[in-house]
């Protein structure tokens, strides 16, 4: 860490399938990681490199450590509700997620006007125990049953 920088909290984990929103993030917030985040500062922040170092690690395996940690999940999955397995380990490990979930999600601009209008929301979760899944659109962000 350099002298200039305190340490960042870091409180949100982007999944590898917003690679491309979790690396424009980065650049402004220092408390986002991604599988595979090297680290950086932002703001006079350091945020350290993230604990989940491969892309392609299971989600079995993230998912039970970034819960751990108490990071709120942010993935893009249109069909969650379908993902038994992902819900499974949300449930199991009291993991607090955020699906960007609607077809328009698939660019990073697309994911990043979601995100964005569903920000103050988001960030009221940061607190909300787990475990739990929100579907997020521009235009809703709805609690599912899991």
């Amino acid at each position: 860490m350099s002298s200039s920088s305190k340490p960042a909290t870091v409180r949100f984990y982007l999944d590898a399938d917003v690679l491309g929103l979790a690396k424009v993030l980065v650049t402004l917030r220092p408390d986002v990681t991604y599988p595979g985040d090297p680290g950086g500062v932002v703001h006079r922040r350091e945020r350290p490199a993230c604990v989940i170092t491969d892309r392609g690690t299971p989600d079995t395996v993230w998912i039970p450590e970034v819960a751990r940690l108490g990071w709120l999940i942010v993935t893009r999955d249109r069909r969650i509700a379908e993902r038994t397995a992902e819900i499974a380990a949300v449930r199991r490990n009291d993991a607090c997620m955020i699906a960007l979930s609607s077809a328009e999600a698939q660019t990073t601009w697309a994911q990043l006007e979601i995100f964005m209008s569903q920000w103050r929301a988001i960030e009221r979760l940061i607190d909300e125990p787990g475990p739990f899944i929100y579907s997020a659109t521009r235009t809703t962000l709805r609690r599912m049953n899991i």
